[in-house]
């Protein structure tokens, strides 16, 4: 009778081990997809701040683009255009 108490015994800590083991391999194994989503969801988030920071200049620029010094502007930077009786002075020293 002692026997079986004893072979019992040890057969419930025995589950009561592997059981404790499975769960803590468990949690160690969520811990780690949990830190990896949290490191996404920061890079998710700096990116949709970056994002709307670029939206914001784009409407800016879009409230801009109809008035005559942007116009002017990138007429003289990009497309090398002066005003009608505008003086062009090239600097041919350097």
């Amino acid at each position: 009778m002692k026997r079986k108490f004893k072979l019992k015994n040890i057969l419930i800590k025995l589950t009561l081990l592997v059981i404790i083991l499975y769960l803590i391999v468990t949690f160690v194994n969520q811990q780690k997809k949990i830190n990896s989503h949290n490191s996404t969801i920061d890079y998710l988030s700096s990116k949709i701040d970056e994002q709307k920071e670029y939206k914001q200049e784009l409407n800016s620029v879009n409230e801009n683009i109809n008035s005559p010094e942007y116009i002017e502007g990138v007429a003289r930077d990009k497309l090398n255009m002066y005003m009608p009786n505008e003086r062009v002075y090239i600097d041919i020293g350097s």
